[in-house]
């Protein structure tokens, strides 16, 4: 496959490095930084990213994170509307309503988008998944599982890094306890400092619980404990891909495992066996929503309800339906209240003194049934609109 380059982070590095390691090559690029590393030494660059629209230029598009700003994120939208193929690090943009509207472009134009989440793709994450299963079924050699504790090792512990990584960890938590129902959060009192300290919790009726935190930590890894009745699982996965990841579970275990080119490997048609199904976007877009959710919580101090929608076309047009309907309702007594108000002031005026001013003014209180009766039917005819456009298309993976 060849490879076309929108910006450049970690993630995409890694890409890159499979793909060479595969045979494959990335053959132009734009909005990058003047000096690149080894493998992009002597890269073609494109003066403009409306270069990467020509489906002849690359087979797909990695689209990297670092230095973000609204014209990458126009360049990604229009992008999906050509029904382009894109591998996109995740996050990208802290934003469910910016996600979600890339998922409604992809569902009408047939593009492909991919997340780097790569993590997911691991062995240990099946065998994890596994040892789950088993100590939730009580047949585990450890007892049943009691709860699932991901502690996130950062040197740097803004507000915008411990998001972003949550963002990123929030896929595992999806794929070894669920999709959560409730999230709270844990920190300091004060805002600035409670994101070096944040602890989330994900629950929900059927789920085991989950607890996120962040931590101290030179080298930036992932320690994920299933605790059991009878002992615990730890597995440390660094986020350097020349590390391996580490088992101390009953046996202890090491292995050097590259997602990133399982992840090439699956996008090329290669089978996926029995592990962990690719990322999907809207896997990536439900990320990001548990993520921007934690700011919330934390402002609140309380718990925050997660309602699973599905967004699409036809959700959005019900949603904004359903505001019109009130903000006509209100608009309707409003409008019967100043009629009301008008008519008795014209009343009660002078014809031969006011003649025309009563005359305006009995003909207003006189004709609101007749305009509040218009919109309400052009409300129900809106109704109408989703049957001439066509039914709603399903979700795709």
């Amino acid at each position: 496959m060849n490879f076309g380059l929108l910006g450049i982070d970690t993630q995409v590095l890694q890409v890159v490095e499979a793909a060479r390691g595969r045979g494959d090559a990335v053959v132009i690029g734009c909005d990058l930084p003047a000096s690149l590393p080894g493998p992009l030494a002597g890269l073609r660059r494109a003066d403009s990213w409306q270069a990467l629209l020509d489906a002849t230029s690359c087979d797909a598009v990695l689209v990297g994170s670092a230095d973000w700003n609204a014209a990458r994120a126009e360049a990604v939208r229009t992008l999906v509307q050509a029904g382009r193929t894109l591998l996109l690090a995740q996050p990208l943009e802290l934003s469910m309503l910016w996600a979600y509207e890339l998922d409604m472009i992809r569902q009408d134009t047939g593009a492909r988008l991919v997340p780097l989440l790569t993590a997911r793709l691991h062995p240990f994450v099946r065998r994890l998944r596994a040892a789950i299963e088993a100590g939730l079924a009580g047949s585990g050699p450890l007892g049943p599982l009691e709860s699932i504790g991901l502690v996130r090792r950062m040197p740097t512990r803004t507000r915008d890094t411990v998001l972003a990584r949550l963002a990123a960890d929030a896929d595992l938590v999806r794929v070894l306890a669920g999709d959560p129902a409730r999230l709270a959060t844990l920190g300091a009192v004060d805002p600035d400092a409670a994101w070096s300290t944040l602890a989330v919790g994900f629950s929900g009726p059927d789920l085991v619980p989950t607890r996120w935190q962040v931590a101290p930590g030179d080298s930036p890894a992932l320690v994920i404990t299933l605790q059991h009745a009878r002992g615990a699982i730890e597995v440390e996965a660094a986020d350097d891909p020349t590390r391996p990841w580490t088992w101390s579970g009953p046996p202890a275990e090491r292995l050097a495992f590259d997602t990133a080119a399982c992840l090439l490997d699956r996008l090329a048609g290669g089978a996926a066996g029995d592990g962990v199904p690719t990322a999907t976007w809207a896997d990536a877009a439900r990320a990001v929503e548990l993520a921007e959710t934690v700011p919330r919580s934390l402002a609140k101090g309380r718990a925050i309800d997660l309602h699973r929608e599905e967004f699409s076309e036809l959700g959005t047009f019900r949603g904004t339906m359903a505001s019109l309907g009130c903000a006509i309702v209100l608009a309707g007594l409003l409008v019967l209240v100043a009629a009301t108000l008008v008519g008795g002031i014209a009343n009660e005026l002078d014809p031969q003194r006011w003649g025309i001013v009563k005359t305006v003014a009995t003909r207003i209180a006189d004709a609101w049934p007749v305009v509040v009766l218009v919109a309400l039917g052009a409300f129900l005819a809106l109704q109408l609109l989703p049957f001439l456009v066509g039914p709603d298309r399903p979700r795709d993976s």
